[in-house]
């Protein structure tokens, strides 16, 4: 099948294709024209960056893995050269499986691909959790081409009979780096197992660590890897900040950017699904519009949220990572870490709700002051520094001699336990003037091992017993303890002497 009718002359320039100066469109792939009319009755006529690198290799039904940032239109770079090909087949059931991470994230792609396939006359329908199952099992038994699901709700159907793959053909995993990241890769590997191993399997992803490269090794055939823009990289035309705040001043650091006039539609990111419905409640008690998302609420509670955050019925979108995953929703202006990211992975696509198709948008992060570490680790990840933002809470240079505790992760036991040691040793020189070159036994000591004591050995007791008392020492551990006891049956038998 020939790809691209236009080939000659082509060039890069900032990650866009051109021919001979003029910029390609839709028009200039071998796509099925009845999707297109509708692609242009909505204003879209030129294929971003990773469609256009997509369609080639997508349309030859080649299997591909496609690595890009988000917002830059996934969605249409597997739906456009897809339903061609599923159009020009005579089979129209199960044809093509969607597999997304979030019941969110496949709504959003359903909508996408059910415009399209029915300009081609292609059904389609969506599987998620969180509803009841009969519509989607009578869906599944009238037959529809296109199924877009998430990986609980299609094992669920798939256990009970409800999903013959006999005819499957095209196999999608968008948003690929997330289910893997969610816990999904058991599931997936079952759902896979049960496909026909003759098919064409995409892979999208905002970035392309190494399970998603097993994945890949594992159940593709020599896959076409494309890769728009450094995968830890966010968009541009992002504009990122950060803030040093107490974890206490949080709050009132938010107000503050919230009742600033350029700030329209804004999403703030939470770790917590209870600090979520905290925040949308002191921001309704505040005056302001908002409303809150996380896994422990409802399908129909989670999809009214959305849908009245992009109708614009609410100002602001409190949000944890799963829920938000995949979100797409035109003119939010900015994101809000209120609590800093895991990961740099997380922290490309909270930010990426931002600046999408095209627009711009600011990233704004709260960072603690004992938070510095991560913070280091987040800027040589994505290969940017990113700018300190001025507040009446500011800490100077984010200073953490006296900063207060955060949500930061834990230290491990290994590095608490060297601390220990090391104010263990501290203590014990502090107490003998000198560090002690005696080799204390593995074991405890018996009675008849303990050596006789002498009026050198009751004034070094005296000496140690007025040094440790002004010296602090942490909670000791078991050998600690040892020797705690052994110098007070030391001093004992020194008294009765």
């Amino acid at each position: 099948m020939p790809v691209l009718r236009k080939a000659e002359g082509i060039c890069k320039l900032n990650d866009r294709q051109f021919v001979k100066g003029n910029t390609m469109s839709f028009h200039d792939y071998d796509l099925d024209p009845r999707p297109l009319k509708t692609l242009t009755s909505q204003g879209i006529t030129e294929p971003t960056p990773v469609q256009a690198k997509s369609f080639g290799p997508a349309l030859e039904g080649r299997d591909l893995i496609a690595v890009a940032q988000t917002g830059t239109g996934k969605t249409l770079a597997f739906g456009l050269p897809s339903i061609t090909r599923l159009a020009e087949l005579k089979i129209s059931k199960n044809t093509m499986l969607v597999l997304t991470p979030t019941r969110e994230l496949a709504v959003q792609v359903h909508d996408v691909l059910k415009s399209l396939a029915r300009d081609v006359g292609l059904r389609s329908t969506c599987i998620y959790g969180g509803v009841g199952m009969e519509p989607q099992t009578k869906a599944l038994r009238r037959g529809v081409s296109i199924i877009v699901a998430t990986p609980g709700r299609l094992l669920d159907h798939m256990n009970q009979g409800h999903i013959n793959y006999r005819d499957l053909s095209v196999l999608v995993l968008d948003e690929a780096d997330r289910m893997l990241d969610m816990g999904f890769l058991p599931d997936i590997k079952r759902i896979l197992s049960a496909l026909p191993k003759d098919r064409q399997t995409l892979m999208f992803s905002a970035t392309f660590p190494k399970t998603i490269q097993r994945l890949a090794r594992d159940f593709q055939k020599d896959p076409v890897r494309i890769e728009v823009g450094r995968s830890t990289a966010p968009a541009k035309d992002i504009r990122q900040g950060v803030y040093s705040v107490d974890q206490k001043a949080k709050p009132k650091l938010l107000m503050h950017l919230l009742h600033k006039d350029e700030v329209e539609s804004t999403i703030v990111f939470v770790r917590t699904k209870h600090r979520t419905d905290r925040i949308a409640k002191n921001l309704k008690r505040e005056g302001l519009k908002a409303a809150a998302i996380h896994g422990d609420r409802t399908q129909r509670q989670r999809q009214q949220a959305i849908d009245g955050f992009r109708r614009g019925d609410y100002q602001i979108l409190v949000a944890t990572d799963v829920a938000a995953r995949g979100l797409d929703v035109d003119g939010i202006t900015h994101v809000i870490n209120f609590d800093m990211p895991m990961t740099p992975d997380d922290y490309i696509h909270r930010i990426g709700r931002t600046a999408r198709a095209g627009a711009s948008g600011d990233a704004l992060t709260f960072v603690c002051p004992d938070q510095r570490r991560e913070l280091n680790n987040l800027e040589k990840s994505i290969g940017t520094k990113l700018n300190r933002e001025n507040w009446d809470g500011s800490y100077p240079e984010f200073d953490t001699s006296d900063a207060p505790k955060s949500d930061s992760p834990r230290r491990s036991r290994s590095n608490r336990n060297s601390g220990r040691n090391e104010d263990a040793a501290r203590s014990d020189s502090n107490r003998s003037g000198a560090p002690s070159k005696r080799k204390r036994r593995p074991g405890p000591r018996k009675r008849s091992d303990r050596p006789a004591n002498s009026s050198s050995g009751n004034s070094q007791s005296k000496s140690n017993s007025s040094s440790s008392s002004s010296t602090p020492r942490n909670k000791p551990g078991s050998s600690q303890r040892r020797r705690n006891k052994a110098r007070q049956e030391r001093r004992s038998q020194a008294a009765q002497a």
